[in-house]
């Protein structure tokens, strides 16, 4: 049953990202039946998009589903509850420990930097990539604090009240979204790699008995809405384009009938 439930939950987690891996591509085939209907559209009219294809439905969707569930989960006494999967891990591993979660919540990352320097371009450049993580870990951190210190949920192990969710899992799952955004396009294995590490990094914090079912389930939840949310909000692309406020500028020398000089400064909308 123990077993059953955590592959359950990291095929869960695969199948509900790999919905989202073809997002933005081209169509496959010139004879695909959505791509034959837009000679019916008028010319530089948008595409029509269900409610459901919106990019902000998109980038949620998942999160919540799995912050809802971790929700869910807390003081459930069911067998599908806190502390049926709490009792399950302590007869199967009573005495497990490891520290390896620690490191590994930013193995994620190290797949992104490992993939850099073996010359694998990413979707976007160096910089907007660190600026897209700067604003996902902000997001997370103040997210996970929050939350970590309004529920007060006591911790499996009774050291500390501040167990809803876990920021282990949430910054795995940051950081495992991060790959996923910016390699998918290269190779969807590696976002299958990274969340399945960003899985690990859940059921190590649940054996190490520092976290319930319910704090990974939200901390996955989390760490994923941070990543999307930054992603939603870096409209502007640093270092790709000036700025429209200097293209509409104009200063050109100018000569005066009488032989003089001068500059000419003219404003001209972009």
């Amino acid at each position: 049953m123990l077993f059953f439930r955590l592959r359950f939950l990291l095929a869960l987690l695969v199948i509900l990202k790999s919905a989202t891996l073809g997002r933005g591509q081209a169509p496959l085939h010139p004879a695909d039946t959505l791509h034959k209907y837009e000679e019916l559209r008028r010319s530089g009219e948008p595409p029509v998009r269900a409610w459901y294809q919106k990019k902000l439905v998109e980038a949620t969707a998942v999160p919540l589903v799995l912050i809802g569930s971790g929700v869910a989960c807390l003081d459930n006494h069911s067998g599908m509850g806190n502390y049926a999967m709490r009792q399950q891990l302590q007869e199967h591993f009573p005495a497990f420990h490891t520290r390896v979660d620690d490191y590994l919540q930013y193995m994620p990352y190290l797949e992104l930097g490992a993939t850099t320097m073996f010359g694998i371009e990413a979707h976007d450049d160096r910089l907007n990539t660190l600026l897209v993580i700067a604003k996902s870990e902000l997001l997370m951190s103040l997210a996970v604090t929050t939350v970590k210190y309004s529920t007060r949920v006591l911790r499996p192990d009774a050291s500390a009240h501040n167990s809803f969710p876990s920021g282990h899992t949430a910054q795995a799952f940051l950081a495992a979204t991060i790959v996923h955004e910016e390699l998918r396009q290269k190779s969807q294995w590696y976002g299958v790699g990274a969340y399945t590490i960003a899985a690990g990094v859940g059921t190590l914090r649940m054996l190490n008995n520092r976290h319930w079912e319910s704090d990974v389930l939200a901390g996955a939840g989390f760490g994923i809405l941070s990543a999307h949310l930054a992603y939603l909000s870096h409209r502007n692309r640093w270092g790709r384009k000036p700025s429209p406020f200097c293209r509409q500028w104009r200063v050109a020398p100018t000569w005066q009938p009488g032989g003089g000089t001068g500059l000419s400064l003219r404003w001209q909308p972009s």
